[in-house]
Parts: C-alpha cells; sequence; structure tokens
C-alpha cells in the first residue's frame, strides 16, 4: 500500500473536497480521485462519498481514518530517526487561545526557517484539554497556561511568558487610580471559569474590593474591545500582542499585584515522546524567539 494515497485520503477528509486535496497537495484533482479509488480497492470498502463538488467519508472510512493518521506519524517518525543527523517528522502540538495568536506564530517562524523538514501539526483548544492529551500521548507538547495543580512525572514544564494582571480602561481614565477604578466603574469580568479569571476574583477579594458587574466573558480580545466602546473597565492579565486594531485603552499595574501570582504560559511535553528531539528544538527556538 502507497503511504502517498493514505496521505491524500486524509487530505481529502479534513478538507471536504478533491479540488482543495489537490491544492494542498499539488497534485491535479484527477490524480486524487485515482488515488482515491485506488486506495479503496486495496482496503476493499469505499472510503468517500462524493455528492456534487463536496465529499464526506462513509463510515468504513471514519473507521479507518485515525488509524490512517497514526500510520503516516510512524512513518514521519521513521524518517526522523533514520536521517538522525537531521531533524524532520511531524511534530503534534497544541496551544490554548492566548498562546495560538500571541506567542507561538513568532516561535513557528523561528523553527520553520531553522528545521524547514519539520511538519507541525497545531490542535486549538483550552488548557486543561491540552495537558490530558500531551498526558495521554495525542499530542508531544502544547503551548499551556501554567497548571494550578502538580504534573505527573511523566511530564515536564518550561515558563515561556508572566502575564501580571492589570486594569484595562479607556485612555481618558489613565491617570486615575486603578482600585478606585475597580470599585466605581463597572466590571467587564473575565470569565471565572478560566485560570486568569479565578486570579483576578482572587485580587478582587483579597483588596476588599466589590466590583459593579456588568458583564461576563471568556474571550480577552473581546474585552479590549468592549473597554474601548466604553462599557467598563476589566481585571485581566497582560496578554500578548497581537490585540484588535484601533483600541485607545490603558493598561494601569496594580498597586497590590504581589497578593496574586501572574498568569504564567509555557509548553509542557511528555518525556516519553518518541518526537523528543523536535520537542526540543521548539523549546530552543522558543527561548530565542522570547528572549
Amino acid at each position: 500500500m502507497d503511504t502517498q494515497f493514505l496521505r491524500t485520503f486524509v487530505a481529502v477528509a479534513d478538507h471536504g473536497s478533491m479540488a482543495a486535496a489537490a491544492r494542498l497537495l499539488n497534485i491535479t484533482p484527477a490524480a486524487v480521485a485515482q488515488q482515491i479509488r485506488t486506495l479503496e480497492r486495496e482496503i476493499g470498502a469505499p472510503l468517500i462519498a462524493r455528492a456534487g463538488r463536496t465529499v464526506c467519508v462513509t463510515e468504513p472510512g471514519a473507521r479507518i481514518l485515525g488509524r490512517a493518521r497514526d500510520l503516516l506519524r510512524d512513518v514521519s517518525d521513521l524518517r526522523s530517526v533514520a536521517n538522525d543527523g537531521t531533524l524532520s517528522g511531524e511534530l503534534r502540538i497544541g496551544a490554548c487561545p492566548t498562546g495560538l495568536a500571541g506567542i507561538l506564530p513568532d516561535i513557528l517562524a523561528r523553527m520553520v526557517g531553522e528545521f524547514p523538514q519539520i511538519n507541525v501539526f497545531i490542535r486549538p483548544g483550552y488548557s486543561a484539554d491540552l495537558y490530558s492529551e500531551v498526558e495521554g500521548g495525542d499530542l508531544d507538547a502544547a503551548v499551556v497556561l501554567q497548571a494550578p495543580y502538580a504534573l505527573p512525572k511523566t511530564c515536564d514544564w518550561q515558563l515561556l511568558r508572566e502575564e501580571p494582571l492589570v486594569v484595562l480602561a479607556p485612555r481618558r481614565m489613565a491617570g486615575r487610580d486603578p482600585h478606585e477604578l475597580l470599585a466605581a466603574e463597572p466590571l467587564i469580568r473575565y470569565d471565572r471559569n478560566h485560570w486568569g479569571g479565578r486570579q483576578a476574583d482572587e485580587y478582587l477579594r483579597r483588596v476588599g474590593i466589590v466590583p459593579r458587574e456588568r458583564f461576563e466573558v471568556n474571550a480577552l480580545n473581546a474585552i479590549a474591545v468592549m473597554v474601548d466602546r466604553g462599557l467598563g473597565v476589566s481585571l485581566v492579565p497582560d496578554w500578548a500582542r497581537p490585540w484588535p486594531e484601533g483600541l485607545d485603552l490603558v493598561r494601569l499595574p496594580l498597586p497590590e499585584a504581589h497578593l496574586v501570582e501572574p498568569r504564567r504560559i509555557g509548553a509542557v511535553w511528555s518525556r516519553s515522546s518518541v518526537r523528543i528531539r523536535l520537542v526540543r528544538a521548539l523549546l530552543e527556538e522558543a527561548r530565542k524567539a522570547l528572549a
């Protein structure tokens, strides 16, 4: 069985059309269709159902899709092991929303330039879920918020960025006291289901401020826009750029910032990953990008 045909099948399943898979693989749609037909004959079952210009995975195709991904990843690992002097293969990483939009693109730009033979699969997700996937071996590493619990001995952690809490306010309020703003102005609260939101809630309780809550939102960029529109102030981690364009805001440091730990973003990885060399390359490029 030609593993390239498996790669074509996965591309069609992921992109939902022969044409999109053809563009990704740099072959013609006719070649994609021919490879799928050949693979279906070898497997002995229909894998793709065609409906006009779109396609969907059949029940037999869905049953083998995960195994096909695993096989392709194993083939990539074999290439990496055989070419021990050159880093190559597929690295599977996860990223929390702020990590994906903020620090990860700079890290990947350096990594792709330094190691062009490495392919990177990125899975967006929330930190708690990504920790589980790293522990379970589904991901090699993840850029996540630091967990508020001890990691298992099978995993390691490296700090990449600290984000202290700041008061986010319209620029016209730049000269006012941060505590006075939190007490007097409507509060756009960062969702307490998020670790950063719980840190903000802990700070308010420790300094004895009972805010006038107006909204509770789980997206930092949305909070920034709402503050810019005059809907209130917010207490949030000082997250990495880019932010939405055209905002006229100030970030006011807290007078008693020592009362709570800053939010920390870092990399977690499995010590037993067969792609540990690729993980170490990612960590080194992260250190350089964020120096």
